[in-house]
Order: structure tokens, then sequence, then C-alpha cells
């Protein structure tokens, strides 16, 4: 795990260093910031043939960092989603057909593990999102795939929370997506291009949901929004938040929330097809209206730039998943991956603005 930072709000950034001994390597970097003292950092990701989820705590901005185990298992795993607030530190992983989350309750210096979706009796599970509310509620949004034992198939897509701090989760199905979208022809995986979900929370509690499913079997999918007032308890319908036109190809949803109701999407589809791009919009009403899409990837001009970028994209979505997140002065801030093909060359991109 390579960790840069910037100490001007994006500006410039540091050099490149190395967060911990990389083992056996190290895959799917996750980050958050403590909203509570605005200053710890956690990090997560997964190494040894990805079979350990770690989590890394700086006290210091990035610095310095201890390391634990949160949780081992003989074989491996997938898709880590790491989420904090003050001392509770969670981080979920797919197992096979389970999702399972470990939590700490003494910042990151223990954990405990469980599995959420016991009742699972279908194929492959990862998990998308999560996130804890003001009142220390937490949840994590996740995708079953119907094939059974496989990653194929139709996509259940649900919204799991806890508020017993992790330790009994109960479980609410949103929606349901078609099977996946071939991208084989990049030589991605059976789910690289599949729904999933992600979410957030903003200060007065409200949760708000971002994610990509399609109707038809290896088709074209789109990108939905949904919030929830009463934690969870009952959510708004589906909202299309995308004016491309039908036929464009949706994948990987962000969210991020802050304040009262101020939340911002961003999501990558091709409606420059064959090439991808990345897009964003805002609402300052909890999602009851939205700001006009803004293209954030670009064409940047300069020696040594990368063939698989074009004035019109990029070839292909770099990594599984990208984010976002808002400052202190409603700066948003993203980060995404711009690749030739799954294995092949890729690069990293930030963007702010307001």
């Amino acid at each position: 795990m390579i960790l840069q930072t910037s100490a001007d709000r994006g500006a410039t950034w540091s050099t490149p260093r190395q967060i911990a001994p990389p083992g056996s390597g190290q895959w799917d970097a996750q980050i958050v910031v403590d909203p509570v003292d605005h200053k710890t950092v956690y990090a997560a990701w997964l190494q040894n043939n990805k079979s350990d989820a770690m989590v890394a705590r700086s006290n210091d901005f990035g610095n310095t960092w201890s390391t634990v185990v949160a949780n081992s298992t003989n074989s491996g795993v997938d898709k880590d989603i790491l989420t904090a607030r003050g001392q509770d530190v969670y981080v979920g992983h797919n197992h096979a057909q389970k999702v399972w989350v470990s939590a700490s309750h003494d910042g990151g210096t223990t954990f405990t593990s469980v599995t959420i979706n016991h009742f699972n009796p279908y194929g492959w599970s990862f998990a998308g999102g999560a996130t804890v509310d003001p009142l220390g509620n937490v949840y994590f949004s996740w995708a079953s795939y119907s094939k059974v034992g496989q990653a194929k198939g139709s996509v259940n897509l649900y919204v799991s929370k806890s508020s017993d701090g992790g330790g009994t989760w109960t479980n609410t199905q949103l929606d349901t997506s078609a099977s996946a979208p071939d991208c084989s022809v990049y030589g991605c995986g059976w789910a690289f291009l599949g729904a999933q979900m992600t979410m957030s929370s903003d200060a007065a509690g409200t949760l708000y949901l971002l994610w990509n499913a399609g109707m038809t079997d290896g088709g074209t999918e789109r990108i939905y929004f949904a919030r929830s007032t009463n934690a969870g308890a009952t959510w708004t319908s589906k909202q299309d938040v995308s004016t491309a036109s039908v036929g464009v190809s949706y994948a990987f949803p962000v969210i991020a929330a802050a304040g009262t109701g101020d939340v911002r999407i961003a999501w990558m589809d091709t409606r420059m097809a064959p090439l991808w791009n990345t897009y964003y919009r805002s609402s300052d009403d909890g999602g009851m209206t939205w700001s006009a899409e803004s293209r954030l990837s670009a064409y940047v001009t300069s020696s040594g730039l990368p063939g698989y970028i074009s004035p019109n994209g990029f070839d292909l979505p770099y990594g599984d998943y990208f984010d976002m997140a808002i400052d202190d002065q409603a700066t948003t801030h993203v980060v995404w991956g711009a690749g030739q093909s799954y294995t092949g060359m890729g690069s990293i991109w930030y963007v702010r603005g307001q």
C-alpha cells in the first residue's frame, strides 16, 4: 500500500511512501478520516494472498502507522470496505458466499469478526459501501450473486444494519439487478462491471445509497439513488440520477455526505462509447434536486500521457472502486483509476472542486 498526502488541500502531493511491509502482496486500498476528531486516519487492505484483512491507524496525518490483522482466513478474501467514527472502526470483506465485518471499539487495536449474511444460499457476495451514523448505528451495503458458488447470475442488493456495535445484524433487500455486462475482451473477471451499492450518511443521520443495476442479463445498467430518514427502516423509491440516454453502461458508484442534506455522487459511464468517463452531481437538499452533471475525467495535455486516455475518455475503469470525500471547506475531492485493460497499464487521477 502506497500513501500520498497533501498539506495544501490537494494542490501538491508528497512523494509516495509505503505504509507497511508488503508480505506476499497487498490489494484493495481503503482510507478514511475519523469524522469526530477530523485527525485520526485509518487505512485497510488485503494481504498475504488475500487471506488477511489489515487495518492501520495513524495519529499524525499518515506519517507513521500501527497495523493489526482485523481478520484472518485460510483462503483468499476480497472487496474490503472501511468505515469509522470515534473509537468504532469497522472493516468488511467477502469470503466466498459470506460477507464478514470485523468491529473494533478501541480505535482499531483489537477486532471481533462476524458474518452479516448467514442466510445466503447463493453465490459470491461483495461489500460495496459502509457508514456509521451519528447515533453509532453501523451499516454495510453489499451485492449477492444468484449463481450458486460463483460471481454470476442476477444480483440481489442489500443493506445490513447493526445497532449493537456489529454484534448482530438485520438485512434489507433494496433492489435486484440482472447479471453483469461482459467485459472479457478487456480481461475482466465475471463481476467486474456488475451491480454494486455504496452508501453514506450526513450529520443529521440521513442515509444515502447509490448503486448501478440493469434490467437485462449482460446488458447495460443505470445509476440509482435512494435515501432513508429513519435509520434504514424505510427508503425512498429509487431515482435514476443520470441524464445520459438509454443504452449507456454504468459502473462503480461513489457517494459522500456532510452537514444536513449535503450529498454528492459520482460514477463511471460510457456515454462517449466505447470510452469511459467519470461524472459527478451534488445536492443540497438530500437528493430531492440535483446539480447539472459534471465530467470529472479530462484529457491532460502533458508529455508522457498514457495512450489509453484520449479527449473522449479512457479505455476501462482501473480497479474495482474509486472514492470521494468532502472537506471542512465543502470542497469535493475525488480519486479514481483509468486503465488500458483489467490487467494492463493503469494510472491514478485526482480532482477537486466545489
